[in-house]
């Protein structure tokens, strides 16, 4: 289920974000993994409808963690934790991209993904529309095709529900620049939803 992050500072309880990464750093892994627990689903749903296929999804949620705890230490609170750790998977993403440039994006096979998401994102919807089959598969492939700057924007606001000042800090641009690359997102899924529902018209 999709979970609007918090702003979560040091001064927070011992169960929440902050606590949980001050017990990591004061050597109590058992904290890292209530932190994997709760947000490993939110990850791979932004991860693999971020790179080439599942097993890569795969692997790199993974490598998010592992870096996450790696610089745990560095984790000063002034973002919230959810952001810190969205920018990790947002630069991994990142460079997976610029490795496989010129090579075939291959969208995420929905059925590998479905069981996931229904964990992380039910109301993944970008259009408020109840869009479901052959729609739905149009749509995400049409968010597979967008450029990463468009698509990650996207992901981050419309499925992991963070804020524009959030997702300027995730990805390092500007609120303005967050704006526009949502807006322009979103209109490439109108008009793959405009042009399924004008096609089955013609063809009813």
């Amino acid at each position: 289920m999709g979970i609007a992050s918090g702003v979560l500072r040091l001064t927070g309880g011992f169960d929440d974000d902050a606590g949980l990464v001050r017990r990591c750093v004061g050597g109590d892994r058992d904290a890292f993994g209530k932190l994997v627990d709760r947000y490993s689903a939110r990850i791979f749903g932004y991860v693999s409808r971020s790179v080439s296929n599942f097993d890569e999804a795969q692997d790199v949620a993974q490598e998010v963690f592992i870096r996450a705890f790696r610089s745990l230490s560095k984790f000063d609170g002034r973002a919230s934790f959810a952001t810190w750790l969205f920018k990790i998977a947002a630069n991994l993403c990142i460079d997976k991209s610029r490795k496989r440039k010129g090579e075939p994006r291959i969208m995420p096979l929905l059925d590998e993904i479905a069981e996931t998401d229904r964990q992380i994102d039910t109301r993944w919807d970008p259009e408020s529309l109840a869009i479901a089959g052959e729609m739905e598969r149009a749509v995400e492939t049409c968010v597979a095709r967008m450029s990463d700057k468009l698509r990650s924007v996207l992901l981050l606001h419309d499925q992991q529900f963070f804020g524009y000042e959030e997702i300027a800090e995730i990805l390092g641009v500007p609120v303005g620049t967050v704006k526009s690359r949502l807006y322009l997102a979103r209109a490439r899924i109108q008009e793959t939803i405009e042009e399924y529902t004008n096609g089955g018209n013609r063809n009813a």
